[in-house]
């Protein structure tokens, strides 16, 4: 296998002793101590692109609709880092954001994977899947990435042993299906379950970009243990996503004290208190932002001052109900209301509501007047008949009970002069 490797850095006009000082070139730059040229030398020697026997599982990183900011994400992981894991780990064999190759070299680097390791490497995807015109919303290398019935999208995922979807935007297209989505973004698995390809299992890690920690932990699991994660009804892993922000928020003290904060600037935001009022989604959003943090556990959006906007709120068969749409606007309470592609908040719904209540009433009392239904006003009985029908019962049932009263008056008395006479012929 090296014999065969050295033979083919040797037909591009590099030695050996060349390969390893690039190796020690390539350990400088990672800066990460432990790893030096004979590491780097190793790994690169065992899965080299054209070998089908490394020790290293491959990865295809492929780009599609987003910013790259799950790739750089990912740069920002710990334990283990970036290095580690694709020296140790992994061999990222193709990565248009990362890669030296570009144009048709790299693509020939995805088709020798896919060749050579079938079945045996992961897909991540990056960004949204866009299917408008046909696919050819998206091009790589002169080819329509996401076409319908085939496109290398498919085939890449057709052959792998898992698929992750890294980000919001390949689980149902995120903030690029925001409407009106004129490229036809949506999700990495609802596209694959639209083409047939059911049977490669898809893991969902949404959040605007995918949290490094989450996704660093289920490549190794899967590389470690040879197994994905629980999955829940969304494919999202249950222990990444089963409790919300809000449960474990560092500002859920103030929330239950009922101490918030209402304006941007105010003492209170000073105070640090929660930022419910000001547009927060985190009660209504699962994700583990608020333990695992970002930017190598640095901080996180609420630790630093904003709420959070619900980016890790997802629905991978439904590319309408993607967070951007969802969750905006981001600092008001309530979300929008949607019906079809109109979008207005509630007390926009309410104050309109109102306003036509109002003009009708207003009309229809106009009319009124107009056509003289008002003229002298309405026929009104001097004295309601059911009052008076009511009146009379009552004064009669009155009468009954005041006659009764009257009547056992008269008969105590004469009760009395019984008693009093048995009283004397008992004497005598």
């Amino acid at each position: 296998m090296k014999d065969s490797f050295y033979e083919s850095l040797e037909a591009r006009g590099l030695t050996r002793r060349a390969f390893l000082a690039f190796c020690g070139t390539i350990a400088a730059a990672i800066g990460v101590e432990g790893i030096g040229s004979t590491q780097v030398a190793e790994a690169i020697e065992s899965n080299w692109v054209g070998n089908s026997e490394g020790n290293l599982t491959p990865v295809i990183w492929m780009e599609l609709g987003s910013c790259t900011g799950c790739t750089e994400s990912f740069a920002q992981s710990t334990d283990p880092d970036p290095a580690t894991l694709l020296l140790e780990y992994l061999a990222l064999n193709y990565t248009e954001t990362l890669g030296a190759a570009a144009g048709e070299t790299l693509e020939q680097c995805r088709k020798q994977t896919i060749e050579n390791n079938p079945g045996k490497y992961i897909l991540v995807v990056e960004g949204a899947v866009m299917t408008g015109w046909e696919g050819d919303a998206l091009r790589i290398a002169g080819e329509a990435t996401c076409a319908p019935g085939e496109s290398p999208l498919l085939d890449t995922a057709k052959h792998a042993a898992a698929v992750i979807a890294a980000g919001s935007c390949a689980v149902d297209g995120g903030l690029i299906a925001g409407v009106p989505n004129p490229g036809g973004a949506e999700g990495v698995q609802k596209y694959l379950t639209d083409n047939g390809v059911t049977d490669v299992p898809v893991v969902n890690l949404p959040s605007c970009p995918a949290n490094p920690a989450t996704l660093v932990a289920v490549v190794c699991q899967y590389l470690l243990l040879g197994t994905l994660p629980a999955l829940d009804g969304k494919n999202k892993p249950t222990a990444y996503y089963s409790e919300t922000i809000h449960d474990n928020c560092q500002r859920r003290g103030h929330f239950e004290n009922g101490e918030f904060v209402y304006q941007f600037g105010s003492k209170e935001e000073e105070l640090g208190y929660c930022l419910y009022p000001v547009g927060c989604k985190g009660p209504q959003t699962s994700a583990n932002c608020s333990l695992v943090r970002w930017n190598r556990r640095t901080s996180w959006c609420v630790d630093a001052g904003a709420p959070c906007i619900g980016c890790a709120t997802a629905n991978p068969g439904c590319t309408q109900r993607n967070w951007f749409d969802v969750s905006a606007p981001f600092t008001k309470r309530m979300k929008n209301i949607r019906i079809g592609d109109l979008f207005f908040q509630p007390t926009t719904a309410a104050l309109i509501v109102t306003g036509v209540v109002v003009v009708v009433l207003v009309v229809h009392g106009i009319g009124m007047k107009v056509t003289g239904r008002t003229s002298g006003g309405a026929d009104f009985e001097e004295e309601r008949e059911w009052v008076v029908r009511h009146e009379k019962k009552a004064e009669k049932k009155q009468a009954k009970l005041e006659a009764k009263e009257a009547t056992s008056e008269d008969a105590a008395p004469a009760s009395v002069a019984a008693e009093e006479d048995d009283d004397q012929e008992g004497g005598e």
